[in-house]
């Protein structure tokens, strides 16, 4: 009988194959380096003038295919008034210039070639100031600041070329915090150890990766908790207050919260931040995540304009800026207004925290129409402030932006239009598929997308899966052709759409 040799050759071969594969997996495929060790250090000076210090540094190494004679990075440039910056490589100054392909971003020209396995250390020192008049930068006071959630670390990038990585930072890496010893800190991390020394206290929190991104806030606060045990908030003021008004912005808030959970699904609450009393502890998922709701330390200066960045939330409503989120579980707030501007004011910025930070990267820098989702997100906390009427006023006033015939010609009334459109096609959706199979697929969408980011043929994809019919052609019909569809803008514009505003679009 004749032995058959072919399917023992075969595995083996296949076995070959794959051990190859897998040892080039771990091997570079392009330019790249490694952040083996990362400290930042935030030292809050009073002033006056108020400021802070920031100093960072990084042990870095060349594990990529080539040498390296350029890093780029990305400084606080937007968002603050940085001043006094310095870097140094190994210890001798260097400059960076503004990187042409994006000016957002800074090039580090190295004093000679980063060879492939060499090791090389990286300091970065900078001053935030506070504005002067007329600058929109985030703004401090003597007895308390903030930093968010991005936007006021240096930023290191992956290399230049092709297949290239670097700029990721270590899974643990240490954020280390000094301010008067009056002072109260909440931040990102965990193993908050506290030191006080004179009149300074310093606080060190241990960041890891499901941190995601960094953030400090602090001051001389008087604390309090409010809510209820299923909705914990933390309120901090910056004197004594009647926090009658505050607790109905709690419960607010919690009636938001519970609105995007139902929508979006629930926030990921496997650790809880280090925060108010400097413990930290696991959370399972069932637990809700806190809220810290923080006063904030000069008015305007803790709000950016939202409406810009989330695509024109003003379509949604008309409130004006009183609340901001910073992290994921904490929002700056402006307690003047009274409890219902202030939930107005932080709803939107709150919906970050279900579809930005580690669920979508890009969230503010989509292409439309997933730029005015965060819209939407805002149009979510609004009905569930206001009830189900608010969202025929937030569609009609979108309607008014958009024409019946739109030739673009490329104004800005046109960019506003098409952004109006856009918030129209997720309630388009909502209609199409009914509440159930929409917020299934928003779910899906963002679980199967988390910490990569998401675009339209992902949306596209979790429609189609949840409903087995062809969303693209709903999406060609809405997002390709001048105006919104005749039938969504009759049903909407007619009076008797206060009646029914359920009534499933008609397939096309």
């Amino acid at each position: 009988m004749r032995v058959r040799t072919y399917p023992r050759a075969i595995l083996l071969l296949f076995v070959l194959v794959l051990s190859v594969f897998t040892v080039s997996c771990a091997a570079p495929f392009g330019p790249g380096y490694t952040i083996g060790k990362q400290d930042i250090d935030v030292h809050f000076v009073p002033g006056p003038p108020p400021h802070i210090t920031i100093e960072s540094n990084y042990e870095l190494k060349n594990n990529g295919i080539g040498p390296l004679s350029v890093l780029e990075l990305r400084l606080p440039w937007r968002r603050f008034n940085s001043s006094n910056v310095n870097l140094t490589w190994d210890g001798q100054a260097i400059k960076t210039e503004q990187s042409p392909e994006n000016p957002r971003n800074a090039l580090l020209k190295l004093p000679r070639r980063w060879a492939v396995s060499d090791d090389h250390t990286l300091h970065v020192s900078m001053e935030l100031e506070t504005p002067t008049a007329g600058e929109a930068y985030l703004t401090f006071a003597p007895d308390a600041f903030f930093l968010p959630a991005e936007g006021w670390a240096p930023e290191l990038l992956p290399a230049r070329g092709l297949l290239a990585t670097g700029g990721i930072p270590p899974a643990k890496w240490n954020l280390t915090i000094h301010v008067p010893k009056e002072f109260v800190v909440h931040a990102s991390g965990n193993h908050m150890k506290n030191s006080k020394h004179g009149g300074d206290l310093t606080v060190r929190a241990r960041q890891r990766a499901s941190d995601i991104y960094p953030f400090v806030v602090a001051g001389r606060y008087v604390t309090k908790q409010i809510g209820s045990d299923h909705g914990k908030i933390y309120l901090w003021t910056r004197g004594a207050r009647d926090s009658g008004d505050l607790q109905a912005a709690s419960d607010l808030l919690v009636t938001t919260i519970h609105a995007y959970d139902s929508a979006f699904g629930q926030r990921s609450v496997v650790e809880a931040p280090a925060g108010l009393f400097g413990r930290h502890h696991a959370r399972n998922s069932k637990d809700e995540l806190p809220l810290w709701l923080v006063e904030c330390p000069a008015i305007p200066g803790c709000f950016r304009d939202r409406h810009a960045a989330a695509g024109s939330t003003s379509v949604v409503d008309e409130a004006t800026n009183a609340g901001e989120m910073v992290s994921p579980d904490t929002a700056m707030i402006d307690t003047a207004p009274g409890a219902k501007k202030i939930v107005s004011g932080v709803a939107p910025a709150l919906a970050a925290t279900w579809l930005g930070y580690g669920r979508s990267p890009g969230f503010y820098e989509q292409d439309l129409p997933l730029s005015a989702f965060p819209a939407f997100a805002a149009a979510v906390g609004n009905e569930a402030l206001n009830g189900p009427a608010a969202r025929t006023v937030s569609i009609r006033r979108a309607l008014a932006r958009v024409p019946k015939e739109n030739d673009s010609t490329g104004t800005e009334s046109d960019r506003r239009a098409l952004r109006a459109k856009s918030l129209l096609f997720f309630y388009g959706l909502q209609d199409r598929y009914g509440d159930e199979i929409f917020r299934k697929a928003i779910r899906h969408m963002l679980l199967a997308r988390r910490n990569s980011g998401f675009d339209l043929d992902d949306l596209i994809a979790a429609f189609d899966q949840e409903s087995h019919k062809n969303t693209a052609e709903f999406v060609r019909l809405w997002m390709k052709h001048p105006g919104v569809p005749a039938n969504f803008r009759a049903r909407y514009e007619n009076t008797s759409a206060d009646k029914n505003t359920s009534i499933k679009e008609i397939t096309p």
